[in-house]
């Protein structure tokens, strides 16, 4: 990881593993508000015995922190946040230059609206560097750490 480059820090996201149980993801919810740290993208897998949380977070050393003084696992990776002015003709843009660079998405996760009500994607692939260029030639703003920290 640590892929900064000179537009900014790449967004992390977190991968946590909860038991599925009620309560689980309003417990570390409640964590991450006590700190002061925003949850502004979540998707969660689900299965009988265990759910994958994916969260893409305001503060994510505070947030590492926390998470290894609780216990709790996770794992992180850089992924590229796009904003999208309409979500339907500029997704399908996004997807054709991935394909045309020849680069695998692993999942995309949606972000909850901007404060400017702006769409925003965060796309895990197999090479951030390349696709990030592959897509800043295309057109797309990309949105770095710095730009979600609050």
């Amino acid at each position: 990881m640590d892929t900064e480059t000179e537009q900014g820090t790449p967004v992390r996201l977190f991968s946590i593993m909860l038991l599925n149980r009620v309560g689980a993801m309003a417990s570390v919810a409640k964590l991450l508000k006590a700190k002061g740290i925003a949850i502004i993208g979540i998707s969660v897998v689900d299965s009988c015995d265990s759910t994958i949380v994916r969260l893409v977070i305001s503060d994510p050393e505070s947030a590492q922190d926390l998470f290894m003084e609780k216990g709790i696992s996770y794992s992180m990776s850089d992924v590229i946040v796009l904003s999208l002015a309409e979500a339907g003709p500029y997704l399908v843009d996004c997807l054709e230059t991935f394909m045309m660079a020849e680069t695998n998405i692993h999942y995309m996760t949606s972000l909850l609206p901007s404060p400017r009500g702006e769409s925003r994607i965060a796309i895990r692939c197999e090479d951030y560097e390349f696709a990030s260029v592959a897509l800043q030639n295309a057109g797309f703003k990309l949105i770095y750490q710095e730009d979600l920290s609050r």
